[in-house]
């Protein structure tokens, strides 16, 4: 129960990994605010959670909107402490098939969204001495993939905002952090991928053979986990990071033919 004296906002917490990290807030002892667009699943989930959860409609680039879910928290649960920005939306497509609006609508939710969490939180964390701020960026945010020109430039933000928050707001005790996954919630890639796409490949673990060094495949739970750390008091002196879930893709390269003198499988 290291988390029995915080306080959250989790976006994008109606499925995926937001849905997992509020569940694993929840666990360690957090009162969590569920928020989403998805009304329905939103708030079966905090039923299932029961009094340590409430679940709100939230568009993160409504400004306004915002600041109502803050207020909410606020009154329900006395205080803010935790912020995990979460909520994303994803498109697939090679650049001279990404349209402008497709370009505009990544930034719009994935970074001014995310702009717009941290703006809102910072005078209530300020007044609760202090807090958490966790962007989930990507691995995508400096390791990106061919067809991903919006994704990997709106994650690439997130960073930067990340950093220059991290260095403006520590004065207040509020430190900024971004979780960067190498892997996604399934059901929203699947929904972002051409129509025209073999996706039978997917979801079998290919990326192994790119050259990971962790030989298994990503789970949201890694990202739910490294939430709860950032959420706790046990990372303190942690602002302004990038913590890189990928097993290790983004470490370096490895030797064509595998690592001298190691055993071959």
């Amino acid at each position: 129960m290291r988390l029995q004296d915080k306080i959250a906002i989790v976006t994008g917490a109606a499925r995926g990994s937001g849905e997992l990290a509020a569940r694993r807030l929840v666990a360690d002892g957090a009162k969590v605010v569920i928020a989403d667009l998805l009304d329905d699943r939103g708030k079966q989930v905090a039923s299932e959670l029961g009094d340590a959860a409430r679940y709100l409609h939230l568009d993160i680039t409504d400004e306004d909107r915002w600041q109502q879910v803050i207020d909410f928290c606020i009154d329900t649960y006395g205080g803010l402490t935790t912020l995990v920005n979460n909520a994303a939306v994803l498109h697939v497509r090679p650049i001279e098939h990404t349209t402008t609006s497709d370009f505009v609508r990544l930034l719009e939710v994935n970074t001014v969204g995310t702009f717009l969490g941290v703006r809102s939180v910072i005078e209530p964390l300020r007044s609760c001495g202090g807090g958490s701020i966790i962007n989930v960026a990507s691995i995508s945010g400096h390791h990106p993939a061919a067809g991903t020109s919006a994704y990997a430039a709106s994650k690439f933000g997130v960073r930067g905002l990340t950093k220059v928050a991290a260095l403006e707001l520590g004065r207040y005790g509020i430190r900024v952090n971004s979780i960067n996954p190498a892997m996604g919630n399934p059901e929203m890639v699947m929904e972002s991928l051409p129509a025209d796409m073999d996706t039978s490949g997917l979801g079998r673990g290919d990326v192994l053979s790119g050259g990971q060094p962790i030989l298994r495949a990503g789970d949201m739970a890694d990202v739910a986990n490294a939430v709860a750390f950032l959420a706790s008091d046990d990372s303190s002196f942690f602002n302004g990071a990038d913590f890189d879930l990928d097993g290790g893709i983004t470490a370096g390269s490895h030797l064509l033919g595998g690592i001298p003198g190691a055993p071959r499988e």
